[in-house]
């Protein structure tokens, strides 16, 4: 059975035919892949056709698919029973290497999802200042949650809607929403409606209007004007965390925040997420304190055996080194072809994220993301897919590598995107 036969069959009782948008390829055309397995860097769909992945579950599978450790894992849990709705010791085991290696955490809550996540650490921030108002950036996507859909980026972008109807008008002006890596606009409206805000919430590293670093100056503002005006700083490593560095996007650049996110990487593939931060701040949740939260799997003791496995395997520093080199590699030689070809184009990666945005520099929010020309977008994701090469299929989504891509995998995607620069339409 085709893509298309499965597609027809998924539109009769799925909206859409899908179960998060940006899957439905609305953003390049065609019919989306229906996966049948994967395993290391690679996916097979149902109709036989083997792709390098470079979308790895939206940044989850740092590992690569189906790492043996990690389904063995999942698997000796799976026999103990699936889920209980009581405290399992492995939730404990998977907080305490959190706590060991996120920076500044004392405290964890886990939850099903990154989204979840988010919008508990929003909750907690407005309880802990008694402060409504919240601050996010402009692309950032950090959930669907109703404070949030507020010039948003991820699905919400590439649908061309950054807003969602259904948002009520008086909660989204709680939200302001400023230019990602401008410190002077976050200084500035601090000065004026610090005493209203409860909260700044961030992507480190934009991953949600593609791979966008951020600026040192735009760092320092982050923390610095927060505390000044005791503004909680949530720092959303759904994506980042345990991808970037060994201790996320937070150790990477030298940054404290009050609350963290996670999501992804922790759960090894399983759904799960993670609010962290400092005892003070998280002991105002129940049980403890008076800010109510609560989860029928928070806690899945299947996502925890699966966290536990893939940080275990990530305790060894040299796994992000390795990481690190491999995508620097792909990203120069994206440059360079860039340049040998003269295609107007701008390539921004970290460790395990990289994207390629058809304008010239700079690239650092979401009005230069904008500039980039997505019909070349469309054409270059097309060519990489006919190459055996899937790209997260929007131009604005980070694509990724994990440790399962070796030296012979980034050859692919330079010798594919070589063709298909050379091909663009004028």
């Amino acid at each position: 059975m085709t893509d298309a036969d499965l597609m027809e069959q998924a539109r009769r009782v799925l909206v859409g035919g899908v179960n998060s948008p940006v899957r439905a390829y609305h953003a390049v055309g065609g019919v989306p892949v229906f996966v049948a397995r994967g395993s290391g860097a690679e996916i097979w769909s149902v109709d036989g056709t083997r792709y390098l992945d470079c979308v790895g579950s939206w940044g989850t599978a740092l590992l690569g698919h189906a790492d043996p450790d990690v389904v063995a894992a999942v698997v000796r849990a799976a026999r103990d029973g699936l889920s209980f709705g009581a405290p399992t010791p492995g939730e404990t085991e998977l907080a305490r290497r959190l706590v060991e290696r996120v920076p500044g955490i004392e405290r964890v809550r886990l939850v099903s999802s990154g989204t979840e996540a988010t919008l508990s650490a929003i909750r907690l921030a407005r309880a802990v200042t008694g402060r409504d108002g919240l601050i996010k950036f402009a692309g950032g996507y950090h959930g669907h949650g109703d404070s949030l859909l507020v010039e948003a980026g991820s699905g919400a972008l590439t649908g061309g809607h950054p807003s969602s109807p259904g948002v009520p008008a008086e909660l989204a002006r709680l939200t302001r929403v400023l230019p990602y890596n401008d410190a002077a606009a976050l200084r500035d409206l601090l000065d004026r409606e610090g005493e209203r805000i409860g909260a700044v919430i961030v992507e480190i590293v934009a991953g949600n209007m593609g791979c966008v670093p951020p600026h040192p100056d735009f760092l320092a503002a982050l923390t610095e004007a927060t505390r000044a005006r005791g503004v909680r700083l949530i720092a959303d490593e759904v994506m980042t965390g345990f991808r970037v560095g060994p201790q996320g996007a937070l150790g990477r650049y030298g940054l404290s925040a009050d609350l963290v996110t996670l999501g992804k990487i922790i759960g090894g593939g399983l759904p799960l997420g993670a609010l962290a931060g400092r005892a003070s701040d998280l002991d105002a949740l129940a049980p403890v304190g008076p800010v109510y939260q609560a989860g029928t799997l928070s806690g899945n003791p299947l996502s925890v055996a699966s966290g536990v496995a893939t940080l275990d395997k990530l305790g060894d520093r040299g796994v992000y080194q390795l990481l690190e080199e491999r995508t620097d590699r792909l990203a120069n030689g994206l440059e360079a072809l860039i340049r040998e070809t003269g295609i107007e184009a701008t390539v921004h990666h970290v460790p395990g994220m990289w994207s390629v945005f058809f304008c010239t520099p700079p690239v650092d929010n979401l009005t230069d993301v904008r500039r980039s020309r997505v019909e070349h977008f469309r054409h270059f994701f097309h060519h990489l897919k006919t190459q055996g090469i899937l790209l997260p299929p929007s131009p604005y989504e980070s694509a990724f590598l994990s440790l399962a891509h070796e030296d012979h995998h980034i050859d692919r995607i330079l010798e594919a995107a070589r063709q298909a620069l050379r091909t663009l339409p004028a």
